[in-house]
């Protein structure tokens, strides 16, 4: 590695770094199938301790001014940009995405911090009219308290980044689970908050049972908020447990993104957006198009063209120079994608790239076209989470939304025209929690991230990131009169 001093296999709790007492998880490179390293399989107690820490940590931690906790989020920042080669190479190393990408989510996760800096400051509360001459009324805005953040591995830096910066600049202490197969990454943040001298306790880090650390954080009084991203499975239990105790939520949940291809579309842009949208990390984000739906009129002219850009994808080793797709996290990973095209193909659908495991082996794969993929094809309602592209075919406006629209989720979801009507007309018909119209990346700090319906609820990001790390407090002012 560049710098080996990011590399810890040991927790971070209180400022201090613990090392495994017994069991250890070990963490592989999905590139290579070498382990890499192990840390520290913990479960109830040492989460008790990180929340004790968090919690002891609170008071001083929200008692700073909002330009001190700005000051601290900007030095993150700026340690994660001065560190962005180092810290590439890592998560490459432990997830598998190309180097480029994975230099490119350290500047994403960073730039939450630079946003929250700035938004830190602006935790404005309000003076109400009053009804009574002699009262005042007042609101105010106070942090919730110590947050639980759970994390998963296709984004090792930038989940916790997003959570943490907002955390740290309303106000909130956090303790940051991040998923097994890739800790390292999250590990990192206890270097860098003792390079930018962040109070002992204010964020923590903690690795090791899953069921346990999660039942810690939902039980426990001192925590008063849990943020999730994963599963809406896992979601739901999570929801479940933390309301028993009234904690504060947000959740941002799994997808099944539909792409959807007018026939007046600028279908070189489109098919631009159709291979960043789909195959970006492999195929495994929660915003990825599952579904590519193509008017009926350039179905075949755009799934020609996105056949050769499919073809063309370099498959290999994340370091490797030149490399667009890694491999996939684990074979559970693989065989779910051979699930769904072995269902489409049985069905019906043809394979016109890829379909099979890569020749190098592992957990390598082809980047793949499905085409005359319909409804009742498994690809159609599970999320494939990896990179397989479906194509569906529809006639009308109308049928298009439908076909959008005909899922549990409403997380992501883009379309490509140039009618600036439909524009509006489909964008304002699509359950989803964000729209791309001609765009086939839409993530960005200064934009509410999250979802509706089963994708969940909470937003990351924009000026709403904070509110979910707050508490409004309504302060009655009487015996004002003369």
């Amino acid at each position: 590695m560049t710098d080996s001093r990011f590399f810890r296999e040991a927790c971070f709790i209180g400022g201090e770094w613990v090392s495994a007492a017994g069991d250890a998880i070990k963490v592989n490179n999905p590139a290579t199938g070498e382990i890499i390293g192990a840390v520290p399989k913990l479960g109830r107690e040492e989460t008790a301790k990180a929340i004790d820490a968090a919690s002891t940590a609170f008071p001083e931690w929200r008692a700073t001014s909002p330009d001190e906790r700005a000051k601290y989020c900007m030095a993150i920042h700026d340690a994660l940009m001065d560190n962005q080669p180092a810290l590439g190479e890592l998560l490459t190393i432990e997830m598998g995405k190309p180097l480029a990408e994975a230099k490119g989510e350290i500047a994403y996760g960073a730039a939450f911090f630079k946003w929250f800096a700035e938004e830190a400051r602006r935790v404005y509360g309000d003076i109400i009219p009053s009804p009574w001459a002699d009262k005042r009324i007042v609101v105010t805005k106070e942090p919730v308290g110590v947050v639980g953040s759970i994390t998963p591995w296709n984004f090792p830096n930038a989940m916790i980044a997003r959570k943490a910066a907002a955390a740290l600049a309303s106000g909130c202490t956090i303790v940051c689970k991040p998923a097994s197969q890739t800790p390292f990454s999250a590990l990192a943040f206890g270097v860098i908050a003792e390079d930018v001298g962040l109070p002992k306790g204010v964020l923590n880090v903690i690795t090791g049972s899953a069921a346990a650390i999660a039942d810690e954080l939902c039980e426990n009084d001192a925590v008063r908020k849990i943020t999730f991203t994963g599963s809406t499975e896992i979601g739901k239990s999570l929801s479940a447990k933390a309301m028993a105790k009234l904690k504060r939520v947000s959740m941002e949940l799994g997808g099944n993104a539909p792409l959807i291809i007018f026939d007046d579309a600028d279908l070189d842009a489109a098919l631009d957006g159709a291979i960043a949208c789909k195959f970006r990390n492999s195929g495994q984000t929660c915003v990825c198009a599952n579904r590519i739906l193509v008017q009926s009129g350039i179905y075949d002219a755009f799934s020609e063209k996105l056949s050769q850009k499919v073809r063309a994808l370099k498959v290999g080793d994340g370091l490797a120079d030149g490399t667009d797709q890694g491999p996939l996290i684990d074979d559970s990973a693989i065989q779910k994608v051979e699930e769904h095209i072995e269902d489409a193909t049985r069905k019906g659908a043809s394979i016109t790239a890829g379909g099979k495991r890569h020749e190098k082996g592992g957990t390598y794969f082809e980047p793949t076209l499905l085409t005359d993929v319909t409804a009742d094809m498994l690809i159609a309602k599970d999320e494939t989470f990896g990179p397989v592209a479906p194509l569906f075919r529809f006639d009308t406006e109308e049928e298009a939304v439908k076909m959008a629209n005909d899922t549990e989720y409403g997380l992501a979801s883009y379309f490509y025209t140039k009618d600036l009507g439909r524009a509006w007309r489909v964008m304002e018909a699509l359950e989803y929690g964000m729209v791309a119209v001609n765009e086939g990346i839409l993530s960005t700090p200064t934009a509410p991230f999250g979802g509706v319906k089963e994708s969940g609820f909470g937003r990351e990001g924009s000026k709403y990131g904070l509110e979910d790390y707050l508490n409004i407090k309504y302060g009655l002012f009487g015996g004002l009169g003369k």
